[in-house]
């Protein structure tokens, strides 16, 4: 029996560059070709399992000569599959275009036009990084068993793992906010892991991933007959997970059809399969996750606002990275000498400088970024000391503004630097936007530094107490 290829998708509307590369790539991979992410995204919900490996062209249509649709290609392959291997094959060599790629997901960068055979050894060698991931996670698993492989001392993941082992053993739903890369799925696993439930099922669906006219059919089952190719009744994922735990990730892409009927699973365990009359009950216990702003969706009026309060009985934000203090560098030291020791190298080191750098960056792609940052530097920099410009050329530094709360910024000189930087590495800045942005964070560190005490933050920032909470009620009001 033939040993069976990985998949691998490659999206571009080029068909010089697809013909060329199915040819050379079919014998190792089993290569299929979209030119569109409609195409691509109505591909994958046809394959019975997600790609390993992905090529993508940032330049996608109907916007060839933007990255646009390139960047949200990223995240949705990594919606449908977080473990997809994505390699941005592109003629767009913006660096900064590249970092914001990188830092969405993407392994690598590619330039056109590419060499075949250094093309394939490349994908080759990215298979066996995914290979490592995968022991990486067990490994993890069975190193931090205490925590259910949740590395960090912060205060803030210090939290979510109370807070997961205090909710963990509730019947009630759970919604996961947070962050794409952040670890939501990690923390849905748990919430199964450390309860009663955890030797009963437990079955996680994207809700991005399915089609809508499937999505009613997948997670309630139909009867034989009960649409066109339905040969035989089959069984939804609430009627497999028995008495598990049902993940839904990506909730927020739930279609409204579809809202109505899980919130009435939520109410009263009832639901029927597609073609059925005869309704029946479900003991599982849902566990969502977003990484969208849920409530602004209910005011859009694209989310129902009493599943959405259904679905939050317990509501656990899951931090991002850049809020977790020092605890990238212990991600940074675990994962540089896992992937050091599994790919028979040595582990570089930052020097003094670098690891400034490293504690200073947002990481806005969080743990999936930081540890494709490390798998590059590995390959680049194996057994060496890294330096502060080796490491930047790694980092998306061009929306630095968005998240940092600029306490590296101590005079004026710094501050005109800084928004020299800005300028130069990002087009069309709107300077309302910074500074509400800027407003922010000064608001969110006083806050969290005053533990939610709205007098002694309004005094921190030198503001009435008053006007601090208009400002609050504004930035909530414009989520």
């Amino acid at each position: 029996m033939a040993e069976q290829k990985p998949v691998l998708i490659i999206i571009d509307d080029d068909p010089l560059i697809t013909d060329t590369l199915h040819f050379v790539l079919s014998k190792h991979f089993e290569v299929c070709v979209a030119d569109s992410r409609a195409q691509a995204k109505s591909l994958l919900r046809q394959l019975d399992e997600p790609p390993s490996l992905a090529l993508v062209d940032l330049g996608l249509p109907p916007m060839q000569h933007k990255p646009d649709e390139g960047f949200k290609m990223i995240g949705e392959l990594l919606a449908h599959s977080p473990s997809m291997k994505i390699h941005v094959l592109s003629g767009q060599s913006d660096d900064v275009n590249v970092k914001h790629a990188l830092a969405l997901g993407a392994l690598d960068f590619i330039p056109k036009p590419c060499d075949p055979d250094k093309l394939r050894e490349l994908l080759l060698n990215s298979l066996k990084v995914q290979n490592v991931e995968l022991t990486a996670e067990a490994q993890t698993e069975k190193a931090e068993d205490k925590n259910g492989g949740m590395i960090g001392s912060s205060l803030p993941m210090q939290t979510l793992i109370i807070q997961i082992r205090q909710f963990a053993d509730s019947p009630f739903p759970v919604l996961i906010e947070g962050e794409s890369g952040s670890g939501k799925e990690r923390v849905a696993s748990n919430f199964h892991r450390f309860s009663k439930r955890a030797k009963a099922p437990y079955l996680s669906i994207n809700c991005a991933a399915i089609s809508p006219m499937l999505a009613e059919s997948i997670l309630f089952g139909h009867a034989k007959g009960a649409f066109t190719g339905a040969n035989t009744a089959n069984a939804g994922y609430f009627e497999d997970v028995n008495e598990g735990t049902l993940f839904l990730d990506e909730i927020g892409e739930l279609p409204l059809e579809m809202q109505a009927k899980l919130l009435r699973v939520l109410e009263n365990g009832e639901y029927t399969r597609v073609g059925e009359t005869m309704v029946r009950k479900s003991r599982a216990r849902v566990v969502a996750a977003t990484n969208r702003d849920l409530r602004a969706e209910v005011r859009a009026g694209n989310f129902r606002s009493d599943l959405y309060h259904r679905l939050g009985v317990f509501a656990v934000k899951v931090p991002p990275l850049r809020d977790l203090a020092e605890d990238s560098l212990t991600l940074l030291e675990h994962f540089n000498t896992f992937y050091a020791r599994e790919t028979a190298q040595q582990a570089f080191k930052l020097d003094e400088r670098a690891k400034s750098r490293w504690l200073s960056y947002h990481f806005p792609g969080n743990v999936r970024e930081l540890r494709n940052i490390i798998i590059r530097l590995i390959a680049k920099y194996a057994g060496q000391t890294v330096n502060e410009i080796q490491l930047s050329a790694e980092l998306d530094l061009s929306r630095q503004n968005e998240t940092d709360g600029g306490g590296a910024i101590s005079n004026n000189g710094d501050l005109s630097s800084y928004a020299l930087q800005h300028l130069q590495n990002e087009a069309n800045v709107s300077l309302d936007q910074v500074l509400k942005s800027w407003e922010k964070a000064y608001v969110d560190a006083a806050m969290r530094i005053t533990h939610g005490n709205l007098s002694q933050a309004a005094k921190m920032l030198g503001i009435n107490r008053t006007t601090l909470y208009s400002r609050i009620q504004l930035q909530e009001e414009a989520k």
